[in-house]
């Protein structure tokens, strides 16, 4: 099978989570012993962005006249050009990793649409009047013209079918999540960069957005401030910005904890991880999310965890970690933080995030689609 995966929406170092998702899956499906095919089709702005799979015999690659990071102009090529240019490619099969895909069904070509969440639902205020109508129109064309609609986790399965009509075609494949050994920066490189020690700071991973919670640990770290405790009394946040993210630096002058937290913006993976397991805790309140890597990333690196109990995360961390009751009490997570300072740090796998096992419930599924008449 001539399996085409669209790739035109990925803006390097700036998709959050879902670049991540995609660039796990694709190592999943290296691994498979297949004999099909994949024809990556890429932006001019990132085709230079995934060279490690140039390599690959498994993988080809068409760069398409669209760019990325122009959203209206990648919209009007999508819906007017990408099925010419599958039918063009030879494509038996289209995986669309995003719901971002035309608007209209091809009959000649099946596809498998993945949705990660519906955040506009939960959340319009991010997004202008024009943004949330779209969102609503683009979900719901993805349903109606994908063959199959795969929800990263039950709870965002029952989002869409609670928000939706002729949902019947949903079902949950989780997320594949790889943590590579050999990217895990030295510590002793970058701890003069963020003024940090090992074991004494609490980081997290996440964007500027309110839903996010960031509010509460900045509150958090004002209470610690005060306080004469025998816990870390430094906060690390690293993420790919937001609309809030001047705001939230302007909250943590106010608040007069500007020597206790540091925002590190973007980092690379190996940075990351380092951070992650040499932190004190690893600390997560988001309140919305359609899967949440981080936690299960940080308990793999063998680092101590405290997050929420909203949305999908008690779903995917398994119950394996420390939770608060309410994200938004600053004291309770730092009751939480003081709970979990005997404890060993302990390296927690999940065995059914592995990327080779995810890769091969998305190839039975375009196989199970493809032989539909």
């Amino acid at each position: 099978m001539r399996i085409g995966i669209d790739l035109t929406w990925l803006k390097p170092q700036k998709s959050g989570g879902v670049e991540s998702y995609a660039k796990n899956l694709l190592d999943g499906f290296v691994k498979l012993e297949d004999d099909n095919e994949y024809v990556l089709f890429l932006a001019k702005d990132n085709s230079q962005y995934l060279t490690d799979y140039f390599k690959n015999d498994k993988f080809t690659f068409v760069t398409c006249n669209t760019y990325a990071e122009k959203v209206k102009q990648h919209l009007i090529w999508q819906n007017l050009f990408e099925y010419r240019i599958l039918r063009k490619n030879n494509i038996d099969f289209c995986f669309f990793p995003v719901y971002e895909m035309p608007i209209y069904k091809c009959k000649k070509i099946k596809n498998v649409t993945t949705i990660c969440d519906i955040q506009a639902y939960h959340y319009p205020e991010y997004f202008s009047q024009l943004e949330n109508i779209w969102f609503r129109i683009g979900w719901q064309r993805a349903i109606l013209c994908s063959n199959k609609i795969v929800a990263i986790t039950d709870y965002t399965k029952q989002d869409l079918m609670e928000h939706f009509k002729h949902k019947n075609n949903i079902e949950t494949i989780y997320v594949p999540i790889t943590l590579k050994d050999s990217e895990i920066e030295d510590f002793n490189l970058i701890k003069e960069k963020y003024d940090i020690e090992q074991n004494e700071y609490y980081y997290t991973v996440s964007s500027m957005y309110k839903h996010k919670n960031l509010i509460t640990l900045i509150k958090m770290m004002k209470e610690l401030k005060n306080k004469d405790l025998k816990i870390p009394k430094k906060l690390v946040i690293s993420g790919v910005g937001g609309p809030n993210k001047e705001k939230l630096i302007e909250t943590i002058k106010q608040m007069g904890v500007e020597e206790n937290i540091v925002i590190t913006n973007f980092v690379s993976n190996s940075e990351r991880n380092s951070l992650i397991k040499n932190s004190n805790v690893f600390l997560f309140p988001s309140i919305f999310e359609g899967f949440g890597m981080p936690p299960i990333e940080a308990m793999n690196l063998g680092t101590k965890v405290i997050t929420t109990n909203c949305t999908s995360i008690p779903e995917v961390t398994k119950g394996k970690c420390n939770y608060v009751q309410d994200p938004f009490n600053e004291k309770e997570w730092i009751e939480e933080i003081e709970k979990v300072q005997n404890d060993k740090p302990e390296k927690i796998t999940f065995d059914e995030y592995n990327n080779e096992i995810i890769a091969r419930k998305y190839l039975d599924l375009f196989y199970e689609i493809n032989k539909r008449k």
